[in-house]
């Protein structure tokens, strides 16, 4: 019989413990290894997924190439190029203080920036960038420098090859290739294009295996209506304007009266978009559409249009403005001087503050708001201007007879060039408002889409605005601005000479706004243009009148306008009266005139011009394709060759003017 030993007792019982321990720890292990996997599979589930992806995978925005923007010629303006920009991968970077270094001496970093750079150079992150946007040999240093954690990028640079050109209508874009200012914000969504997609996985390894990728869609093109030429033109004759005179700026604005194109519109002060980041705000503000002024007597235009359309007046009606001033209570409204009697055209020839008022009191305060209303004042002039002011235009009903007269002159009233450009051009095509526009076409893959011309409304009359024209054009030949007058076309227009109003107050006399708005050729016009200069000492006339001068003489010759002094004039019918050269035939534009002028000639003799005036003459000669001779002052006394004889195309006529032909003319 087997007797146990005790030795063999206690080590049984010492297996037997060992055991249950270590069962007991098994199960414990096995229940905490199942509840961990319950609760990673289970409860944190999608985190993890999530997670996971974050790691393996990583989706990447592609930025589009923006679209170009062109002038009326397809010249560009505006486009996008490749640049490089200096990235990190924080977590990479060995040494952030000596990278930094490193990195700051290629780039010249400020002391602010070398502190932002260190700071995104120490992080733990997997992308910061350390500079947007440099230079080729920055960027070739850069590389050459090969330090972990830094490398470059190709992203999409907007360049404007012509730097200062244009730049307040083009604007500018930010380093997130999105639109900031002009048209770039203006038609942003449709420049920018659509972006694209890249997905990269990596293993464990951060080795990448697979990459899915949608590729980014380019932006559509801007072709506009401006003429690079003719915008360069003005801007330099603004800028000689304004650094002449000493004015702290001015405006220009270039205008087809009928398509409503701006063919040019220039600022001053500007900036270069190519380094907006360092431009002032007021550097970068389109002061021809987002500045107001008080016009003046350009305002006139809008009162003598207003009383002959309301058959209040015509253009020979006299006006007593002695003793050159008038009275509204306390307030007196005076002209340069004396001016005496003058006709209804003398007011606007002599820019009389006086037959102005008079002409106010006749219209009443609820017409002359209509017809402020009707040329487009106290509205935006257009919708391709971002920020554009609608002008300051008072209640009509609140206006007293002494605010009636100072708006008739163009004070109480505060409008942007543009507007003013507008309602001028609404005189030069015969009666329409027709809307400013910047826009020619937009281009998207071939496809030219052309944006429409826009008529506001009619604000008058064909024979309104004829008769205004031929009272503008007397303004140009012997009124406030004999300075605009052109060799070889004729001009209409009238000045506009305002003290400055600054807090609410008028500065003293020498501080002015001094402006023009005029068109020519004024028979067919092809160009409106309007000039506002800021803080002279000088009026419209001397100032504005100039500059409209020197810009239209240019630009007409870049458009092939031919001139209408001393050469043939082209057949026109009615209708054609208001149509630009450039939109009639070829055939009408060089066939000599063989129509009946209206004063008793008939077809291919020679027209009887005694007792006409200079400028009347000029017009019956040239409209049947005569040159003229002038000698004298005052009206046509005697002609060679004399009237009822033949007439040949391009024949020189000789007028003989005497103040006294009047009185004997047949």
């Amino acid at each position: 019989m087997a007797v146990n030993h005790p030795a063999n007792d206690r080590w049984r019982r010492t297996v037997r413990g060992r055991v249950l321990v270590m069962a007991s720890v098994m199960a414990l292990w096995g229940v905490a290894m199942e509840a961990r996997l319950v609760h990673l599979q289970v409860f944190r589930y999608d985190a993890l997924v999530e997670q996971a992806e974050r790691q393996q995978s990583r989706s990447v925005k592609t930025i589009p190439k923006r679209g170009e923007i062109l002038d009326r010629e397809g010249r560009l303006l505006a486009y996008s190029v490749e640049a490089d920009s200096v990235v990190a991968v924080p977590n990479e970077v060995v040494d952030p203080i000596g990278t930094t270094a490193a990195v700051c001496e290629i780039l010249e970093c400020s002391e602010q920036r070398w502190n932002t750079v260190e700071s995104r150079l120490s992080g733990d992150g997997l992308f910061a960038y350390v500079q947007r946007h440099v230079s080729v040999e920055a960027a070739q240093r850069v590389r050459g420098l090969d330090v972990p954690g830094i490398g470059l990028i190709k992203e999409n640079r907007r360049f404007y090859p012509n730097s200062e050109l244009a730049a307040h209508l083009l604007g500018f874009v930010g380093f997130d290739n999105k639109g900031l200012h002009g048209l770039e914000q203006l038609y942003d969504q449709e420049i920018s294009g659509r972006e694209g997609r890249v997905l990269v996985q990596t293993d464990a390894h951060g080795r990448a295996f697979s990459r899915v990728e949608r590729p980014p869609m380019a932006g559509v093109s801007l072709e506009l209506t401006i003429d690079k030429y003719i915008q360069h033109i003005t801007e330099r004759e603004l800028r000689i304007a304004v650094r002449e005179h000493g004015a702290v700026g001015g405006s220009v604005v270039v205008m087809n009266p009928f398509t409503g194109e701006i063919l040019a519109l220039a600022n001053e002060p500007t900036f270069n978009p190519n380094v907006f980041g360092s431009t002032s705000e007021d550097e970068r503000r389109n002061r021809a559409t987002q500045a107001v002024y008080e016009p003046g007597s350009i305002f006139k235009v809008i009162t003598a249009s207003a009383a002959l359309e309301e058959g209040l007046s015509h253009p020979a009606e006299l006006f007593d403005t002695n003793p050159g001033s008038i009275r509204f209570g306390s307030r007196t409204i005076s002209d340069l001087r004396n001016y005496g009697v003058l006709s209804f055209t003398d007011v606007l020839v002599r820019s009389s503050n006086v037959g102005a008022s008079k002409l106010s009191q006749r219209l009443g305060a609820e017409r002359m708001g209509r017809y402020v209303r009707r040329f487009g004042f106290g509205e935006r002039a257009s919708s391709d201007f971002p920020g554009e002011s609608r002008g300051i235009v008072y209640n009509p009903a609140r206006l007293t007879e002494s605010d009636l007269a100072s708006v008739s002159m163009g004070y109480s009233i505060s409008v942007t060039p543009l507007q003013m450009a507008a309602a001028m051009s609404a005189v030069a095509n015969g009666g329409e408002l027709v809307a400013p526009r910047l826009v020619r076409a937009v281009l998207n893959e071939g496809e030219r889409v052309e944006a429409p011309r826009r008529v506001v409304r009619r604000v008058m009359s064909k024979n309104t605005a004829l008769t205004m024209t031929r009272m503008l054009e007397d303004v140009v030949t012997r009124g406030t601005a004999q300075s605009a007058q052109l060799a070889g076309y004729t001009a209409a227009g009238k000045t506009g000479t305002t003290e400055k109003l600054v807090n609410g107050r008028y500065q003293d006399q020498g501080r002015n706004i001094a402006s023009f708005a005029g068109f020519t050729p004024s028979t067919r016009p092809e160009l409106t243009i309007l000039v506002v200069v800021d803080d002279v000492n000088r009026g419209g006339g001397s100032v504005a009148a100039p500059v409209f001068q020197r810009i239209a003489e240019a630009a007409l010759r870049q458009l092939g306008v031919p001139p209408n002094i001393d050469a043939p004039a082209p057949v026109l019918l009615a209708d054609e009266l208001f149509l630009p050269v450039t939109a009639l035939p070829v055939a009408a534009r060089l066939q000599p005139a063989v129509r009946t002028t209206g004063i008793g000639a008939a077809p291919g003799t020679m027209p009887d011009l005694r007792g006409l005036g200079a400028r009347q003459a000029v017009e019956v000669a040239t409209e049947l394709g005569l040159s003229v001779e002038i000698s004298g002052d005052g009206f046509v006394a005697t002609q060679m060759p004399e009237p009822g004889g033949a007439m040949t195309p391009h024949q020189t006529v000789h007028l003989e003017l005497d103040r006294r032909a009047m009185e004997s003319a047949p």
